[in-house]
């Protein structure tokens, strides 16, 4: 009897997971959360209803890498392509800044948390700009986890502006051609004030980069899983790191 209760025991109530490593956490992990669409979808829920859910993951994940030791942490919120997508959708979008910072700002605070934005802010509704410049100047001065969203931001845009200011310089007599090299292209780039990512995460199954810091993830490691990212947990997050951890990087040698 005692035996028979101990094996069903067992069977429903396996062990905890290992703790992960965390000898070699990266400093910079960058993420595109993708799947609140689909995760919905699943669920018979509008396509908006997994946006608000994923702001809760949001939450959990700057939270998880501030207790794992990551330095920077750059979350795909919305880039140049999704202006394509129907108009209620884009609207509700644009108000989730507001409702995550306005929920979410006191314990960014109280974590050190430092808020940025990167992308281009001439398209993005002023009530977005105004939440996001509320929340960069009230943590401008905290020195923890660095959480940069990268919203309205392309890789390619990105990368056009930055040849044609390059360019610029050129021809009034600032630079000359000899001396454009990787440096003074990341020195134009949104990202000039962060390094350059260790990790990159993609949620919900697809494998592409969907025109994310191209320039800055010529080297990055890539995880990818088929987890929806409303669905995305501490423990997938604690995966990747352990992941990332076996891995060695050689940039091109051996």
């Amino acid at each position: 009897m005692i035996s028979r209760l101990w094996a069903k025991f067992s069977k429903s109530s396996p062990r905890p997971a290992a703790p992960p490593r965390l000898d070699n956490v990266p400093e910079h992990v960058a993420v595109i959360m993708d799947g609140n669409g689909r995760w919905a979808k699943d669920r018979g829920l509008p396509r908006i209803a997994g946006h608000h859910s994923g702001m809760k993951a949001v939450r959990r994940i700057t939270m998880a890498a501030d207790r794992l030791g990551v330095k920077y942490l750059t979350l795909y919120a919305f880039s140049t392509e999704n202006w394509k997508r129907p108009k209620d959708e884009v609207d509700f979008l644009m108000k989730l800044p507001q409702q995550f910072l306005e929920i979410e700002i006191d314990d960014l605070m109280q974590k050190n948390v430092q808020v940025r934005v990167m992308g281009h802010r001439e398209d993005l509704p002023s009530f977005t700009i105004k939440a996001l410049d509320e929340a960069m100047s009230k943590t401008a001065n905290n020195t923890g986890l660095v959480l940069t969203f990268a919203l309205n931001y392309g890789s390619r845009k990105e990368m056009l502006e930055a040849i044609k200011e390059i360019a610029a310089d050129v021809q009034e007599g600032r630079l000359t051609c000899d001396q454009i090299d990787d440096h003074v292209m990341s020195s134009h780039l949104l990202t000039r004030d962060l390094p350059d990512p260790d990790l990159l995460i993609r949620t919900s199954g697809e494998l592409r980069l969907s025109n994310f810091m191209l320039w800055q993830l010529a080297y990055s490691e890539m995880w990818f899983t088929d987890v929806y990212w409303p669905e995305f947990s501490e423990a997938h997050f604690e995966e990747a790191i352990e992941e990332y951890g076996r891995r060695a990087r050689r940039y091109g040698g051996l």
